[in-house]
């Protein structure tokens, strides 16, 4: 038996034979045709974005039925496909320097491929997973050639694959496909999220899988753990058959927490909110007490342009409305060094992570931070908006960006237009400057979230994209867990709201050291509400507090983990 390792994103176990998809190469050669052809060209392009379309319609269809809240990816891929710049540029390709369609194709798509593929957010990164399909569909209709998917197997299956679009896993045989296996893609990926949505057993980035794994062998997958299992034996089998049962019989238990209200057997209220990127409210949304974080990046990535005031303010709009009386926060535009938008040319930084991005780049273009924050104002008359300021190191950056929101309100009251008089403003906390210096910070803010993937990368000096150094990036060390109690102590004295929006605040094994820290507020993707809210209804507040104490006196990560877990373990 060959045992190995990755990143499980999807939890389950999964049993079955291997089946190794390989989707269609959309490799195109260097082609171009004579001047008289152009019009031939530009004909056989025009036919197959609109074969392009109608799959997407179809898939559209497919997945509202299927999945509603996942169908919005292919309505954003056939936005991709109708893209007017990218439109123009592949018919200038073709007429003015005579590429041949599926070149000019590749050739445009490449360009916006590699812009989003070197970005190091994973959000951002992740949208070139959209440009890739869309490139491929359509390069594939020019070549007339029929969609190959996961649709139709005939057994229990562990499909393996170097990564699978948002098309491959939508329309996917879930009665026979058991998990799936990937040489790329990370947590936020398409992948991730639909293989959730499904329930499907899910590890990526086992790197050389495809090399590695012969077809059609046996395999278990744990997804608990990320482990992939070949060709096992008898006993490992029976064992994984009952691990696997006793999986589902927990996950459906699980799932009746998700919308129970959040308190500890001694009576302690935690409230459980969502992190969002997008106008469109996640799946569970009603069962979120509150918005920790609304990424605003998400307007700009996805937009040809710079967003005017009036189209933020319109997003902005509605999502206060749908949220009614439940607090939104907002954080400002957090983009630059690693995030570029091609409207919006940025000089080249060797330390993107540690260069002129988030607030630093909204104080050098004062235009962009006042556009966002008229517009964030404007609609806070329709809810209940918070402002929260990214990548804060000081009290001079904090003061500033709040003298920044002070002279919009200015402007605003000159023009006689409304705003909510009550708008807090706050900031992350991802910074080890702001920890060190909480109590300050906790005398001025309105309120403040830590951000803890930002805070255990600059804590550790370690690049979290980097699967290279994936080891020493120690959110559950417990320099970490000291760092996290002093900034909670400092805003719980000071009698600030503090809450947590980073992927440690949705981790469940994580959930009962932050509650006896004395954090109340944890906002989290909706996927992790269930999960979370199990783990608070079933300890004393009073008792991980003891468990805090224990884990900021330990050596290792490892140790930390192990007293988490035990500590769970009964609920």
């Amino acid at each position: 038996m060959t045992i190995l390792q990755g990143n499980p994103v999807s939890p389950g176990i999964a049993i079955g034979r291997i089946y190794k998809y390989i989707p269609f190469d959309p490799s195109v050669a260097e082609t171009f045709c004579a001047p008289e052809e152009t019009e031939a060209q530009v004909a056989a392009y025009q036919t197959a974005k609109a074969s392009a379309r109608a799959e997407l319609d179809t898939l559209f269809a497919h997945m509202s039925k299927e999945n509603p809240e996942k169908a919005g990816i292919f309505q954003a891929h056939t936005d991709i496909l109708d893209d007017e710049v990218m439109d123009e540029e592949i018919l200038a390709g073709i007429q003015s320097a005579y590429m041949a369609a599926d070149y000019a194709v590749a050739t445009v798509f490449g360009t916006y491929i590699d812009m989003f593929s070197q970005m190091e957010d994973p959000l951002f990164k992740e949208r070139a997973m959209d440009l890739q399909d869309v490139q491929s569909r359509f390069i594939r209709n020019l070549h007339g050639i029929e969609e190959r998917n996961l649709s139709s197997l005939s057994e229990a299956t562990i499909v393996l694959a170097e990564d699978l679009f948002p098309s491959d896993t939508a329309t996917i045989d879930r009665q026979h496909v058991m998990g799936i296996v990937t040489e790329l893609g990370g947590s936020t990926s398409h992948s991730a999220i639909i293989a959730k949505g499904y329930g499907i057993a899910a590890v990526l980035g086992i790197e050389g899988l495809m090399e590695t794994v012969p077809d059609g062998v046996q395999a278990v997958l744990d997804a608990t753990t990320g482990a992939l299992m070949i060709a096992p034996d008898a006993e490992t089998l029976a064992e994984y058959e009952q691990k696997r049962e006793t999986f589902l019989k927990e996950r459906e238990y699980t799932q009746k927490f998700i919308g129970v209200e959040a308190i500890t057997k001694d009576g302690v209220k935690i409230d459980v909110g969502m992190n969002i990127g997008s106008v469109k409210l996640p799946e569970h949304q009603e069962h979120a007490e509150f918005i920790g974080l609304f990424r605003t990046e998400f307007l700009y990535m996805e937009s040809d342009h710079m967003p005017t005031e009036n189209e933020q303010f319109e997003a902005y709009k509605s999502i206060l409305l749908a949220m009614g009386d439940r607090p939104v926060t907002l954080r400002t535009l957090d983009i630059g060094g690693d995030k570029k938008l091609d409207y919006w040319p940025m000089p080249h930084e060797e330390n993107p992570f540690l260069g002129n991005r988030a607030l630093r780049l909204c104080f050098a273009r004062e235009d962009v931070f006042t556009t966002q924050l008229r517009a964030a104002l404007r609609a806070s008359v329709h809810g209940n908006l918070q402002i929260m300021f990214p990548m804060v190191g000081s009290l001079e950056d904090f003061r500033r960006g709040k003298a920044a929101v002070e002279a919009v309100q200015v402007e605003l009251d000159q023009a006689g237009i409304p705003y909510a008089p009550n708008v807090k403003i706050g900031m992350m906390v991802e910074i080890p400057s702001v920890a060190l210096f909480a109590d300050k910070f906790a005398a001025e803010v309105d309120f403040a979230s830590i951000g803890t993937n930002d805070l255990t990368q600059y804590l550790f000096a370690v690049d979290r994209m980097n699967p290279q150094v994936v080891e020493y990036y120690q959110e559950f060390s417990p320099i970490m867990i000291r760092t996290l109690a002093q900034i909670i102590t400092a805003f719980n004295q000071a009698g600030k709201p503090i809450s947590i929006c980073g992927e440690l605040g949705g981790n469940a094994k994580a959930t009962a050291i932050l509650v006896g820290l004395g954090l109340t507020k944890l906002s989290m993707n909706t996927a992790s509400f269930a999960a979370c809210r199990r783990v608070i209804t079933g300890i004393e507040a009073s008792k991980a507090k003891d468990l805090a104490e224990q884990v900021m006196a330990a050596d290792t990560e490892a140790e930390v983990k192990q007293l988490a877990e035990a500590f769970i373990a009964h609920i």
